[in-house]
């Protein structure tokens, strides 16, 4: 064997050691991500479900009364705040969406 193939292998066998040295911080910070990425998407959403209900309880009910009191209460600051925390949720909610689907198809491509 000549010294090109035995740096060559000891080069392969360096960056094998240093990946299984690796893989379970790898594995570790993984679940970890993913953790916290589920738990973003939950704290979004559920803000976003929890506001929509809240406008439509206090902003604009059910029923005649809603339709009667809403020219009121939809100008109101605490609707309009309400109607902002949708928006921005929404906003968030999509974004990580997107984020996610762009990693995994990036993941698929090899990129």
């Amino acid at each position: 064997m000549n010294a090109w193939n035995t740096g060559s292998l000891s080069r392969k066998m360096a960056t094998r050691d240093i990946s299984n040295a690796l893989a379970p911080i790898v594995k570790d910070n993984l679940a970890s991500e993913l953790k916290k990425t589920g738990l973003s998407i939950l704290l979004v959403y559920s803000t976003h479900y929890g506001t929509a209900k809240l406008y439509n309880l206090v902003c604009v009910p059910d029923g005649i009364s809603g339709y009667l009191f809403g020219f009121v209460t939809t100008a109101s600051p605490w609707c309009k705040l309400i109607l902002e925390i949708m928006k921005h949720t929404e906003n968030q909610y999509s974004t990580i969406i997107l984020i996610v689907l762009s990693r995994l198809i990036m993941q698929l491509l090899g990129i």
